[in-house]
C-alpha cells in the first residue's frame, strides 16, 4: 500500500528512508558524505492513497458534478506516540470536513474511516473502523468533526538488529573506499530496515465505486 506521509509527524515512511523531515529519533546518520537517515520506533502516520476524499451522489444523478450530494476530506493528520514506550502505543488524530451541496434543513452524516498498521511498506498488521459524525444546521453547508485512532507495536518488532545499526552507524569519511556507499544500496540492509519500519495510515472506508472515482478522476 503506498502512503502520503504526513513529516508534520516527524518520521519516515518506509520507501522515504532518506527524504523528508529530520528529527530526533531511534537512529540519525549523518556523516561528511551527506548521508542522513532518522528512524524512531514510533510509526510514521499519513493518508492511504485514494482514500482521504469520499464523494457521494445523489440517486439517479450518475456521476457527474451536478449530481454531488456531499464531499469529505481528511486533513491535519498528526501523530502522537512516546518512542520509549514498550509496547509502542501509537495515537492519530485528523480532521474531517465536509461540504453539502444542499444546505436546507439540519442533517447529520456519518462517514466510515479506517485506521490500519502497515509494515515493511505494503503489509497491513491490523485495522481498525471508524465513524466520523458530522452535524449541519439548516442553512449550513460546511462542517467538520475531529476523529482518532490507535495502535500498538511491539517494540521489538520497530527495533533494528544491532549488526544492521553497526553498518548504518559506521563512521565514513571522504576517501574512503566506501565513503559514498549508501549502505541502504545493500538487499539486506533495505530488507531489514523495511522489516522494522510501521506507518499508521488513514481514510475513509470508500465502497469499490468511491474507490475507483477517486483513483481516476
Amino acid at each position: 500500500m503506498n502512503a502520503k506521509v504526513a513529516c508534520g509527524a516527524g518520521l519516515l515512511g518506509a520507501m522515504a528512508l532518506l527524504a523528508g523531515c529530520k528529527t530526533t529519533g531511534e537512529l540519525v546518520v549523518q556523516d561528511g558524505v551527506g548521508i542522513t537517515a532518522v528512524r524512531s520506533t514510533c510509526p510514521a502516520v499519513g493518508i492511504a492513497d485514494y482514500t482521504g476524499d469520499i464523494t457521494t451522489f445523489r440517486i439517479g444523478g450518475g456521476q457527474t458534478a451536478s449530481a454531488i450530494d456531499l464531499t469529505g476530506a481528511i486533513t491535519d493528520v498528526r501523530g502522537h506516540c512516546d518512542p520509549k514506550s514498550n509496547p509502542v502505543e501509537a495515537n492519530v488524530t485528523f480532521k474531517v470536513l465536509a461540504t453539502r451541496a444542499d444546505g436546507r434543513g439540519e442533517r447529520v452524516v456519518n462517514l466510515p474511516y479506517f485506521v490500519t498498521v502497515v509494515r515493511g511498506g505494503n503489509v497491513v498488521i491490523a485495522k481498525r473502523l471508524g465513524t466520523a459524525t458530522v452535524h449541519f444546521a439548516d442553512g449550513q453547508t460546511r462542517g467538520e468533526v475531529m476523529a482518532s485512532g490507535g495502535a500498538t507495536i511491539n517494540k521489538a518488532d520497530a527495533t533494528l538488529d544491532s549488526a544492521v545499526r553497526a553498518r548504518l552507524l559506521k563512521q565514513r569519511k571522504a576517501g574512503e573506499a566506501d565513503a559514498a556507499i549508501d549502505p541502504l544500496t545493500d538487499p539486506e540492509v533495505r530488507a531489514a530496515v523495511a522489516k522494522a519500519t510501521f506507518e499508521v495510515l488513514v481514510g475513509f472506508q470508500l465502497t469499490p465505486e468511491q474507490l475507483q472515482y477517486n483513483a481516476t478522476r
